[in-house]
């Protein structure tokens, strides 16, 4: 790969689709002012043919002065591309369903999308710098048409083509199969992936996608989409940079203040164990993995915590061991003798059982300061 990847943010858009999910202004902004920390390049920031309403609203965040590009998203309607135009965006993605079964869903055919192909390419021409075509359902669609119709966008110059695996049936290995014959026939082409999350693997089919060729994807903050959701952009950067060597130019330092907000303005809490930015993403019990972590922080993590935002953290409960246990009293002005520490450990054990959860910081110190005391 010889560029960097290009992350396209679509939070805004494709995670607002998310069932319940409502955003105000004055949080979409917020989410775009974020976006930009954190290093993100482009922005899908909504869909105009919604109404009047979410037009007006894209024109506020396209005149808000935010230095990425704001892309909007078409169905393949003079329509959508019209009201994509009010809002000011610099950018539109008009999408196009490709596969047999969505088509006949809508009544249409593949020979409906190739004569739209032309018209709506050279309307948007004259209203858009930039035109990105998305091929919706393409991971189903015939590999024979898929072709044509991108050959088709090609001739008419379009800047970008966007592969979209809608429903989630993809795995790594047909994402890299799908990429790699798409590039190898179409050479310098910026293809897109955008994943979705139905069987859990939408951010390896988008580093697979990467890997095979693609130049950029888009996906969203905390995977906030429909159904089960999208690709995560935080876990796309940091599997680029911790996995595969490649630095996409996202600031994972940052990235943790964004994921919460996202969190709190969708009213979707963060699983515990999401990756990289869950609760207990760098919280550790186990005496074995804390013993070692003292010495390395990397002997238990894959990362440094500091690299996306968030600190080191060892809890203690029935899982702990006596080194642990000391070192953190120690830190409190707190010593115990060896004899102390083997009865201390027992103690903590049958507490955090007979309690099903961790100690807190005061239960601990109240055992040590018990067992002190009657030792004298």
């Amino acid at each position: 790969m010889t560029k960097t990847p290009h992350i396209i943010d679509s939070t805004l858009r494709d995670g607002e689709q998310a069932p319940g999910v409502v955003f105000t202004l004055d949080e979409k902004l917020q989410i775009a002012a974020l976006l930009e920390d954190c290093g993100v390049k482009e922005v899908e920031v909504g869909t105009p043919a919604m109404g009047a309403d979410e037009v007006r609203v894209i024109r506020e965040i396209v005149q808000a002065g935010f230095r990425f590009d704001k892309l909007c998203w078409a169905r393949a309607k003079e329509f959508d591309i019209e009201e994509s135009a009010k809002t000011g965006a610099n950018r539109i993605n008009i999408s196009f369903s490709v596969s047999d079964i969505q088509l006949s869903a809508m009544g249409r055919n593949t020979d409906w999308v190739m004569k739209q192909i032309r018209p709506m390419i050279a309307f948007a021409r004259q209203r858009f710098d930039f035109i990105a075509i998305g091929a919706q359902d393409a991971s189903r669609a015939n590999r024979d048409f898929l072709d044509e119709f991108i050959a088709a966008c090609l001739a008419e110059g379009v800047d970008r083509i966007r592969l979209a695996d809608t429903v989630g049936i993809l795995n790594p290995f047909s994402t890299a199969q799908l990429f790699s014959t798409v590039c190898e026939n179409f050479p310098f082409v910026d293809f897109e992936f955008h994943g979705h999350n139905d069987l859990g693997m939408a951010t390896a089919n988008s580093i697979s996608a990467f890997l095979s060729g693609a130049q950029s994807v888009s996906a969203t903050i905390n995977g906030l989409g429909e159904r089960a959701g999208n690709a995560c952009v935080e876990e796309i950067a940091a599997a680029l940079k911790i996995s595969s060597g490649i630095n996409c130019g996202i600031h994972l330092s940052q990235i943790q203040e964004l994921c919460r907000f996202v969190a709190q303005a969708s009213s979707k809490p963060i699983h515990p164990s999401k990756p990289i930015v869950g609760e207990m993403v760098c919280r550790h019990e186990s005496g074995i993995h804390c013993r070692s972590l003292l010495k390395d922080e990397l002997a238990y993590q894959p990362f440094l915590s500091s690299e996306i935002g968030k600190s080191t953290e060892m809890v203690i409960g029935r899982h702990s061991g006596g080194r642990t246990i000391k070192h953190f009293l120690e830190k409190q002005q707190i010593n115990v003798n060896e004899r102390h520490s083997l009865l201390l450990t027992e103690q903590v054990k049958a507490l955090s059982l007979s309690k099903k959860r961790c100690l807190s910081q005061e239960e601990l110190i109240h055992l040590a300061n018990n067992l002190n005391h009657h030792e004298l």
